[in-house]
């Protein structure tokens, strides 16, 4: 009984830094069977223009009193009539062509007896059947890469047709003519099938950065954690998804957040954000300095300097005349990283901000009436507009108290109603009009 419980216990002991080790994701991508039918069209494109540029070696021969050169092999057509793309489970992607044809022309020189001809070859592959696999991983910067691929090619016949003076008298070549030309085209379509994948489409998957600039405040990371997941359903690929001070790249931030999970499969393709995500764009917004604002003069909305000057911000100005008249302004600065929580029922953001409320007397340097804080909750709700990613930010819960004194506090408690709904006709537009949040 003892062994047995020091090798549970040695198991779980062993397990511990794997778990440990396993990073979340900020940002997870599904891909469905249902969005590989997008897909399928421009994968056809690419293989069809690959094995357009095909290149065949001259091809010599001797049958009987005939000896022939083919040379100058062009495909003028291909025509991919049944293809499919599929996911194969733990590997990749599949693109199989089937019962397909090629048509070619190529151009002969045969040589019977003391006759010399030449002239032009029309020939058409059919039955043409490709099957090719493709081994999907993440390299070592977090880029997607083909790491192998698996390619089976076969033509069932082939036919050609001669042109020229001596054109049907050459028509029983044909039979020895196809099967070369068949042979040879067999063994260069999974070449240049591999060439596309591995060295084309890989460079050009090397020049997608995995980091980048949003704004001037911040950057993105994007970069996979891991290796695809393909399942005979979907592809799944997890991104790091942090956001990142622009002038404080090297500081790193944990993901502790929960890692998103995506249960459906109807759709083409799914997103799925966690709270990391959010979190750490408000955190590199917030080390950055943007969550300030200075409301003054021409940005102060008539209705909420009416407010504060009629309640009881307006009995402390009523203290000192020479400040009735003055231009009142609001100060705002969030004093900790606002904080994103995500729920089935939607999402929400939670700041703390300190508040000044100022008189701004001509000539005079300004004059503080009140120190508070402001606990607020945003509902964000999140959504795609073209290619760029929106939240938007709505204030659901207010709070303010004094820094200054209790008694003030109370004070402050009939201005929170009023003051809630000003803020959220006025200062929340402004603040989803400067791009804060949709940003992100």
């Amino acid at each position: 009984m003892i062994v047995c419980l020091l090798s549970v216990l040695l198991l779980f002991v062993s397990s511990v830094p794997s778990i440990m080790g396993a990073e979340p994701a900020g940002c997870k991508i599904r891909i469905t069977d249902k969005g590989l039918d997008m897909l399928k069209y421009e994968t056809q494109k690419f293989v069809e223009e690959e094995l357009s540029n095909i290149s065949m070696p001259e091809m010599q021969g001797k049958e009987g009193r005939f000896q022939y050169t083919i040379n100058d092999v062009k495909i003028t057509e291909l025509n991919l009539t049944h293809a499919d793309l599929r996911f194969i489970p733990e590997v990749g992607l599949l693109f199989d062509v089937q019962n397909s044809s090629i048509s070619l022309t190529f151009n002969r020189r045969i040589l019977y007896w003391f006759f010399y001809d030449t002239g032009n070859i029309n020939a058409s592959a059919e039955g043409v059947n490709i099957n090719t696999a493709l081994n999907l991983i993440r390299d070592e910067e977090g880029r997607l890469k083909i790491n192998n691929i698996s390619c089976d090619a076969n033509i069932d016949k082939m036919k050609a047709k001669f042109s020229g003076t001596l054109g049907r008298v050459y028509d029983f070549l044909g039979r020895v003519l196809t099967t070369g030309m068949r042979f040879l085209l067999n063994q260069q379509i999974c070449p240049a099938l591999n060439h596309a994948a591995l060295v084309h489409v890989n460079s050009l998957l090397e020049t997608i950065p995995v980091r980048t600039e949003v704004d001037q405040f911040i950057g993105i990371d994007y970069s996979l954690i891991d290796d695809p997941v393909v399942t005979a359903r979907s592809l799944d690929m997890n991104f790091r998804g942090m956001f990142f001070d622009l002038s404080q790249q090297s500081v790193p931030l944990v993901n502790y957040a929960v890692d998103p999970v995506i249960r459906e499969y109807d759709r083409m393709i799914y997103l799925a954000l966690s709270e990391f995500f959010f979190d750490s764009g408000m955190f590199s917004y917030y080390t950055a300095g943007i969550f300030q604002m200075h409301i003054v003069n021409e940005k102060m909305p008539k209705d909420l300097e009416m407010l504060l000057r009629t309640t009881y911000f307006g009995a402390i100005m009523m203290l000192n005349p020479a400040l009735v008249e003055a231009p009142m302004s609001l100060q705002l600065a969030v004093n900790s990283p606002p904080k994103t929580t995500i729920k089935t029922s939607g999402a929400t953001v939670t700041m703390t901000a300190i508040v000044k409320v100022m008189v701004l007397p001509p000539g005079q340097p300004p004059v503080q009436l009140s120190s508070m804080t402001m606990e607020s909750k945003f509902n964000a709700k999140v959504s795609m507009r073209e290619k760029r990613l929106c939240v938007h930010a709505d204030l659901r819960r207010f709070k303010i108290f004094s820094n200054q004194s209790a008694l003030e506090s109370l004070a402050l408690i009939p201005l929170q109603a009023p003051l809630k709904t000003m803020l959220q006709m006025s200062v929340v537009p402004m603040i989803n009009s400067k791009n804060l949040i949709h940003q992100l």
